[in-house]
């Protein structure tokens, strides 16, 4: 437990002074490449293979295409929209894929490597969007996911009845999601009361996006714990003592990211200016 706790506040640390220690773009810039060649490190080490452990220079290679095409997504928006937009269809795609798991797992093919580019590279990215639009928002994404979670286990833990996805993660229950449904909405009036000054539709369509947000960030943590179950690993890596893997933390956030940072420029785009 100290180690977790330990291991905790060096992570926050860090996460924090690059949302607000400096104006310059480079440590965030940095965090978020460092970021993606880990997790695309560790999404190898999840896939299937003909040998029984996957070899580490394999995985590293793997894992310096993911942080190279994140970072070419961090200078062109265009492809960093695109990522977003394919990472969002594989989403939708993967409702089905948690489902129907384990009677369905076709799934679970050589496709998944190029799932991984996308996904990690859109999540980062759009993580990297967010913050350059305002590290505030980045973090009331933070917020957002690491509410929903709280509000989900407690309320799953006490009340908890009907299972979410029992086959994929047995202790999610639907009382749980919408105790985390509810201390979304709790964190966005709280937002709206004390810093936005939004009309009656704009708060209806940003709470929307907050909703959807949520419900994007708890199918994130039931896909990669299916791809986990069905690879046969407990935890996706060991660089964080205690927490497991960079995957493991931001599994949430994979999904969550893209969808709101493709909502919030779609707001913009309408006139919804946050």
């Amino acid at each position: 437990m100290f180690e977790r706790i330990i291991t905790a506040l060096v992570l926050v640390a860090v996460v924090l002074s690059c949302m607000f220690a400096t104006q310059s773009h480079y440590p965030m810039f940095v965090l978020m490449i460092l970021a993606a060649g880990v997790a695309g490190y560790e999404w190898f080490k999840l896939m299937p293979r003909v040998q029984p452990t996957a070899s580490k220079p394999k995985a590293w290679v793997y894992g310096g295409f993911v942080a190279l095409i994140s970072t070419l997504a961090l200078f062109y928006d265009d492809v960093a929209l695109l990522l977003w937009a394919a990472s969002i269809l594989t989403w939708l795609g993967s409702i089905y894929w948690v489902r129907n798991y384990p009677e369905s797992d076709n799934w679970y093919n050589p496709s998944l490597h190029l799932i991984g580019f996308i996904l990690i590279s859109a999540a980062v990215t759009a993580l990297y969007a967010v913050w350059h639009s305002s590290p505030w928002w980045l973090m009331y994404l933070f917020l957002l996911v690491w509410g929903a979670d709280s509000g989900a286990y407690f309320v799953g833990r006490k009340f908890g009845q009907k299972k979410l996805a029992p086959s994929v993660s047995p202790n999610k229950s639907l009382e749980g999601l919408y105790g985390g449904i509810a201390t979304t909405v709790i964190i966005m009036l709280v937002v709206q009361y004390f810093y936005l000054n939004l009309t009656a539709v704009q708060l209806m369509l940003f709470l929307m996006l907050s909703i959807i947000t949520v419900f994007a960030s708890v199918l994130g943590d039931l896909f990669e714990s299916m791809i986990k179950r069905r690879a046969g690993i407990k935890d996706s890596g060991r660089v964080l003592p205690g927490h497991g893997g960079v995957l493991d933390r931001i599994d949430s956030l994979l999904a969550a990211a893209p969808i709101f940072a493709t909502g919030m420029y779609i707001l913009k785009l309408i006139g919804v200016d946050l």
